[in-house]
């Protein structure tokens, strides 16, 4: 079934709901959006030979017709390949190249130039181009047919991963997929009805974008800012304006939403539910969020490869200060979503007993179809149907899943491994640390050492000596940092990861001096 179907059963059901909104602006009921959909996926079909099984990439910044145009590539029964547009042009091109994309929708149409530039057979239009407007008001009235039909393994949605270590990963996520993913967050994140303000205020070409599908099935409202990205303020407006504003924000977004609310003596009316992941949130950070907004914020883990469905963490559980394990169930990620089933392995894909850390596999509905084109890539991450996430953690006795680490990240010196977070955490907790993000140095007698790079507290006097006093009354000797840079700001890639690659490469000249 093509995923797309559940906007056409919209259209006819709710036709006069509306559907999409700049800022508070009506843009579109939802019979003018199926039909605009249906519009667009005919002209491209007509201009540009789109068809079921190609793909066609979005590199623009979020807006109304970014739904549009994601729903007409659906509607061909072709494969959106949709890019962060934070992304360089040419890391961009080199995506659209990879995933050998028909047709690139950008932002103006002319970012790129000649054809070569996009590996010489894919075209190129802007994401608000005249034809468009012109396909849609040329179409025959209320006469748009359903979508081309779709395998349940067909590809829906061609995600790149973020590549912060090497070049990107197509992931292949299908109809089934999308569906599942859907559904599942009305069983284990939040209600959605016809009520709710869905706010796509991080890239819609990532997590926010993902959450559209349930939202479309129940006639809600999606709304874009006018700033098309992340400003305290005016989700404020919004919120109190409309009400019921539903969003997912990456945990920096929450970072910066409760400073403006705190200086702005805002407690979050006319917010429903914020709906975090995509990095880690540190106990500190969600405690001090719970104590301006109260018990708004839902937990989710995922990855492109199990699009936002391997844990969750409801809202009652993320607020509950009762509970004996309370902190403790607050800094995991929670259980397993009910449509996957989630265990900590090691490296044999034995399951480690409970409280030991081990590699997080899931297996479900969920799990990708598989690497585009890269064959080896996907059968080493995808093992008798066990998606190998990379990621390190244990599950306690009531099933709940704390993540230490990317497997890469963890820490090695004298033979025994320290988890970054574990120290990132211990840091955060001083009110003079506002930032914090641990790495492993070389070191010739240890293996590696452990450094922190540290953003402080606007006003702060903190330096290494406080905070070596710090950690000494937070963490074990061997854990504690043995070196502290501090610095400005911590590097993010275009989705408010915090860059390990590039703190790594800024203490080369370090090691060099031990």
């Amino acid at each position: 079934m093509n995923i797309a179907s559940w906007l056409h059963h919209t259209g006819l059901v709710r036709p006069d709901a509306p559907a999409i909104r700049a800022g508070a602006a009506l843009h579109a009921t939802y019979r003018e959006f199926a039909f605009r959909a249906w519009a667009v996926g005919e002209h491209l079909k007509a201009a540009y030979g789109v068809g079921h099984g190609d793909h066609v990439a979005l590199f623009a910044r979020n807006c109304p017709e970014y739904l549009e145009m994601l729903y007409g590539v659906l509607w061909t029964g072709a494969t959106v390949v949709p890019i962060n547009n934070k992304l360089h042009p040419r890391e961009a091109a080199w995506i659209i190249e990879n995933a050998e994309a028909k047709l690139a929708i950008t932002e103006t149409g002319d970012v790129y130039g000649p054809p070569d530039e996009l590996g010489g057979h894919c075209a190129e239009v802007g994401i608000r181009a005249e034809e468009f407007a012109t396909a849609v008001a040329s179409a025959p009235a209320g006469a748009y047919k359903p979508p081309v039909a779709t395998a349940e393994d067909d590809t829906a949605w061609l995600f790149y991963t973020s590549g912060t270590t090497g070049r990107p990963k197509g992931v292949m996520v299908t109809h089934r997929n999308l569906r599942m993913m859907a559904t599942t967050y009305a069983l284990d994140v939040d209600t959605v009805s016809a009520s709710d303000h869905s706010l796509y205020a991080a890239p819609m070409s990532h997590g926010a974008g993902l959450y559209n599908f349930q939202f479309v099935r129940a006639g809600a409202c999606h709304v874009i800012p006018a700033s098309q990205g992340f400003d305290p303020a005016e989700i404020r407006q919004l919120a109190e304006s409309l009400g019921n504003l539903v969003f997912f924000a990456a945990p920096t977004m929450i970072t910066r939403l409760v400073r403006y609310a705190e200086a702005n003596a805002y407690d979050g009316a006319g917010i429903r539910t914020i709906t975090f992941g995509g990095g880690p949130m540190y106990l500190a950070d969600i405690t001090r969020a719970l104590d301006v907004f109260g018990p708004k914020f839902v937990h989710v883990y995922g990855q492109g490869e199990s699009p936002m469905t391997i844990t969750s963490m409801a809202r009652d559980l993320v607020a509950d200060r009762t509970h004996p394990n309370a902190d403790a169930r607050r800094a995991s990620v929670g259980t397993a979503q009910a449509c996957v089933e989630l265990r900590v392995v090691d490296d044999a894909m034995h399951d480690r007993p409970v409280g030991e850390t081990g590699e997080v596999v899931v297996r479900g509905d969920t799990v990708m179809k598989g690497y585009w084109k890269n064959d080896k890539a996907t059968a080493e991450t995808v093992v008798d149907g066990w998606l190998k996430t990379g990621d390190l953690g244990r599950l306690d006795a009531d099933g709940f899943l704390t993540l230490t680490d990317r497997s890469k990240d963890v820490i090695i010196s004298g033979g025994t491994n320290i988890y970054p977070r574990e120290v990132e955490e211990a840091l955060l907790t001083h009110d003079g640390v506002l930032e914090a993000s641990v790495i492993g140095c070389p070191h010739p007698d240890w293996g590696e050492e452990v450094v922190a790079f540290v953003v402080l507290t606007k006003g702060s006097t903190c330096d290494a000596g406080t905070l070596e006093e710090w950690c000494r009354s937070q963490i074990a000797s061997f854990k504690k940092p043995k070196r502290y840079i501090f610095v400005p700001e911590l590097p993010k890639n275009s989705y408010g990861k915090i860059l390990k690659t590039s703190l790594r490469e800024r203490t080369a000249p370090l090691i060099e001096d031990v």
